[in-house]
């Protein structure tokens, strides 16, 4: 009996290609005048991307149609290997379908897999060089999300959310919070949840911001997070944020973006400073203020030559440089009078880019932690695709995206606010239940995903003998006796399962006794919750310069272990006999 056919969505913009049928021997385009490829061993359409082709090769459900001596199973990040276990087709009907020679089948299925990554890890670098600020990367989440065929709602509003539905709602516009109700959803059932952060550590321009100096107008900036601060220096700048602007009807809030070049930071040059190369560190108050322009310059330009400080302003004109102003309102197309105010993070203007010999890295800004914030939310768009297991889920799916992590979490929309916990009691309240949200609580799990540090060539004394995480190798279970990290024993078996079951290699972590360990909102959420958390991360290089470092695998990786997570969380969870 044929297997019963599955609806499928499609992106208008995809076009299925013949040459994946060089590929992929099972595949061909769907015959009901879609775009949809079509696999003629499992009988069933797929959207047509050829990362979901890849992913379809994986999955058990085509390794049992596939012929015996064909059967390869190639694992995100790991090289191809035989696994001829769950193959459970006679040889008669096997050889009906034969392929062709094993070992080609391996390189296609590897050259599919390096397509699949590149693809993931260039979509990535769109989103990093969208987020240049936090209120950009709500903006680039919420359109992806709505595009995807979640509805938005308003923390002021009442709410209605349905079974089988998609959701999201922002806070501060830095902080997103996008939840799928499972089609099987009761009161009183568990959150499948991941958290991540969308601010990373740069400098932001202060509330009075004008100086002249030496005839050069500069913008005085403040340092927010814990950024290695002289990798600013000699670096294109430019700044993007939110400006509030006065309208007919009251104040309304425009994100800009200046794509130019317009400050910068140098260096004092060798000849002045001869001791450089042995040791570099910049008072943060005096040496990190960028240029703007000079004086002289804004006189014949403009007619005006800017003079003193802002110590006692009181108009947004007296407490930032015209200059500044006339980009912005520019940029934005309102007047200058029309600044209310603003919040302006200053960015480096080189886009991210594929890096190394083989493109295999990707470089770039803002990895932490935009590299979380997006795995989880493609895994949450992915696993609630027509046709996935959303229908059948019991749980909530829901990622969190807060701002304010690098500082602490502790702000209206940080970790430590009150805001997940009203969430979650909003969407488990129920009238027949008045404990619905309790007995939620000890049925959730919290995945807090954030950056782990990769192995440094230069410096492996830095890192543990034994537990040295390497590009390529899979995400990191990050562990902290001191509670650093949230992970424990139970919960990294719940991750180790998931991973097992999507064929995504795990790493694990700790710090050496002798160095500090970094922390992130896992411990604050399963303090504050009292629900279990693992903290998981890619590993990257450079964490926290204004120009970091990962691999291109990661990307994928990340997205796949995290959609696992929520499609395979309540089973998992079932089998768990642990109190």
């Amino acid at each position: 009996m044929p297997s019963k056919k599955r609806k499928v969505s499609y992106d208008s913009e995809r076009k299925y290609s013949s040459k994946w049928e060089e590929i992929f021997v099972w595949a061909q385009k769907a015959a009901d005048g879609s775009e949809a490829a079509y696999c003629k061993l499992c009988d069933c359409k797929i959207v047509p991307r050829i990362s979901n082709l890849s992913k379809h090769h994986n999955t058990g459900k085509h390794k049992l149609n596939t012929p015996l001596q064909d059967q390869t199973q190639f694992n995100v990040g790991k090289t191809p290997r035989q696994d001829n276990d769950n193959v459970k087709k006679d040889s008669a009907a096997a050889s009906q379908r034969t392929r062709g020679p094993p070992a080609m089948e391996e390189s296609a299925a590897q050259r599919s897999l390096k397509e699949a990554m590149q693809t993931a890890a260039k979509e990535f670098l769109t989103f990093v060089d969208e987020g240049v600020s936090p209120y950009h990367v709500i903006e680039a989440c919420k359109r992806r999300l709505r595009t995807a065929g979640f509805l938005e709602l308003k923390e002021a509003d009442h709410w209605h959310v349905e079974p089988a539905s998609k959701y999201y709602m922002t806070r501060n516009y830095s902080t997103i919070i996008a939840f799928a109700v499972g089609g099987k959803y009761k009161a009183g059932n568990g959150f499948s949840m991941v958290g991540a952060h969308t601010d990373s550590p740069c400098l932001r321009v202060k509330v009075r911001s004008k100086k002249v100096h030496a005839g050069y107008l500069q913008v005085g900036v403040e340092c927010y997070g814990g950024g290695i601060w002289n990798t600013w220096f000699d670096r294109d700048l430019t700044v993007a944020g939110r400006v509030l602007v006065k309208t007919a009807s009251g104040v309304a809030q425009h994100l800009v973006h200046v794509r130019d070049p317009i400050l910068r930071i140098p260096h004092l040059a060798i000849h002045l400073q001869r001791d450089i190369n042995d040791s570099f560190g910049p008072n943060k108050e005096t040496h990190l203020v960028p240029i703007l322009a000079t004086a002289v310059q804004e006189q014949l330009e403009t007619g005006v030559k800017s003079s003193g400080n802002a110590c006692e302003a009181t108009q947004m004109c007296e407490k930032h440089h015209s200059v500044l102003l006339n980009l912005i309102s520019s940029e934005l197309g309102v007047e200058v009078d029309d600044i209310v105010d603003f919040e302006l993070c200053l960015a480096d203007t080189q886009p991210s880019a594929l890096g190394g010999a083989f493109k295999e890295f990707i470089f770039g800004p803002r990895l932490d932690n935009l590299h979380s914030c997006y795995g989880a939310l493609q895994g949450l768009i992915e696993s609630c695709q027509e046709g996935g297991t959303l229908t059948d889920d019991t749980n909530i799916r829901v990622i969190t995206l807060f701002d304010n992590e690098e500082v602490g979490s502790g702000s209206a929309q940080g970790a430590t606010s009150s805001l997940t916990e009203l969430i979650l009691r909003r969407l488990s309240a129920c009238e027949l239940n008045r404990t619905a949200y309790e007995e939620a609580i000890a049925k959730s799990f919290l995945v807090s995903s954030d950056m782990a540090h990769a192995l440094h060539p230069n410096y492996q004394d830095k890192h543990e003998e034994n537990l040295r995480p390497a590009l390529h190798k899979g995400p990191v279970l990050k562990f902290n006796s001191n509670q650093r990290y949230a992970s424990t024993s139970v919960t990294a078996a719940v991750m180790r399962e998931v991973a097992k079951r999507v064929d995504v290699p795990l790493q694990e972590v700790m710090v050496r006794n002798d160095s500090l360990c970094g922390t992130t909102i896992g411990p604050l959420l399963a303090s504050a919750l009292g629900v279990r958390v693992v903290d998981v991360g890619s590993p990257q290089l450079a964490m926290h310069s204004i120009r970091e470092m990962c691999c291109t695998s990661s990307v994928l990786q990340t997205i796949t272990l995290l959609k696992g997570f929520f499609d395979h969380f309540p089973s998992v969870n079932s089998s768990l006999t642990i109190d």
